[in-house]
């Protein structure tokens, strides 16, 4: 493996220049009025904030945690979640002791490495391939890292990330674009081109050692970066991988936050948006996050779209607006496609009346959330909701 680390943000981060006020621990206020790109002012002789080179804690003596025996069997029953139907994890259902003694040895004696990926491609929403581990060895040690890794890593991200990080979400994420639909008059949303195929394992693991100093944690986490060839792409399937493109682009979230000292910023997985009230703002910000993304993570935009949100902006799969909020088009296409089927699929017998109910449970949540009284009539969901409470009560009796 390459022993390259990070590289610098710039010279200007790394040597920044003091002046008499910042010396004096006061700093000098830019005449008011406005910025030469239009902004507002803003207070200057402070040093910048150089994301890669911030003061951090790395933490060490992870690796006993990692293999302790309640730790692996709570990741046991976590990896095993919503999968208890499958043959592989029966299999271990039934010699469950000594499979998870025979896995805590392999850990502690550094056998453990990760076995061959299963490729399965799916259409929807997007064409792409997902990669499939063993339920045993590999999820359930995927579940034992993060176990540890997670209350080191949520601290280091910004209150605006949404994505993988307990507490927050889809629609925590859309209640805070709210706030900047309503405070700023332009966005910009971009996001990142083949993201989790595109993370470079270098610079992926450089940024690992930077908060971990475990050896052997750092060599589990390393197996499990370079498991695909190629020197790039974080395998979308695995468990750790939505934590891996989390702390990427971390240091994207640093950099914006600290250098450019963006104020209206959120992000969940590889799609963010910018807000301010001035055009040529989000302008010369978009020209500088190009620049840092390539040169420093080596990624690049797919969509960089600049408009006022009074156009709306379509994130985390509905369209904000300053008084309402819709779901995206695309999005309604496939509830209404999906609710269509569901009848004829119970009654055929290839879905059960628990799944049935599933289903329509989870709209009515998804779309609680939107302005779609109307959608909700077109599509019938209450009709659905009764035929589904009367197959209930008809099951109940019987």
């Amino acid at each position: 493996m390459s022993s390259r680390s990070t590289p610098s943000p710039g010279v200007d981060c790394l040597t920044p220049r003091l002046g008499a006020s910042a010396m004096s621990g006061r700093p000098k206020k830019r005449p008011k009025g406005k910025t030469p790109n239009g902004g507002p002012a803003r207070l200057v002789g402070l040093p910048k904030v150089c994301p890669a080179k911030k003061a951090m804690k790395r933490r060490g003596n992870l690796f006993s945690q990692i293999i302790d025996r309640d730790n692996i069997e709570l990741a046991y029953y976590k990896a095993r979640k919503g999968k208890a139907w499958q043959r592989t994890v029966k299999r271990i259902d039934n010699n469950r002791d000594e499979a998870l003694s025979r896995l805590q040895n392999d850990l502690g004696a550094e056998r453990f490495t990760t076995s061959p990926y299963k490729i399965k491609k799916i259409y929807e929403p997007k064409e792409r391939d997902i990669y499939i581990l063993p339920f045993y060895p590999d999820r359930i040690v995927q579940h034992a890292l993060m176990n540890v890794l997670e209350s080191i890593w949520t601290p280091l991200f910004i209150y605006d990330s949404y994505a993988c990080i307990p507490g927050r979400g889809l629609h925590a994420g859309s209640r805070r674009t709210m706030e900047f639909v309503r405070r700023y008059k332009y966005f910009l949303k971009c996001d990142i081109s083949k993201f989790y195929p595109s993370i470079n394992h270098d610079i992926m693991y450089s940024i690992v050692e930077q908060k971990i100093k475990c050896k052997p944690t750092l060599r589990l986490i390393r197996d499990v970066i370079y498991s695909i060839p190629g020197g790039r792409n974080v395998p979308i399937g695995n468990y750790t991988s939505q934590w891996k493109g989390n702390l990427y682009l971390n240091e994207l979230d640093m950099f914006i936050k600290q250098r450019l000292r963006v104020k209206g910023y959120i992000r969940y997985c590889d799609d963010f948006c910018l807000f301010s009230n001035y055009k040529q703002e989000l302008q010369k910000w978009r020209d500088e996050i190009r620049g840092f993304l390539w040169n420093q993570l080596k990624l690049c935009f797919s969509k960089a779209e600049l408009a006022p949100v009074s156009q709306g902006v379509d994130f985390l799969g509905y369209r904000h607006f300053p008084n309402k909020i819709l779901l995206r088009k695309s999005t309604a296409r496939r509830v209404r496609r999906r609710l269509a089927k569901l009848p004829h699929l119970y009654r055929s017998g290839r879905i059960n009346l628990e799944q049935y109910r599933s289903s329509i449970a989870s709209t009515w949540g998804w779309l609680q959330w939107a302005n779609t009284y109307n959608f909700r009539i077109a599509i019938q969901l209450q009709e659905l909701q009764e035929d589904v409470d009367g197959l209930r009560h008809t099951e109940a009796v019987q």
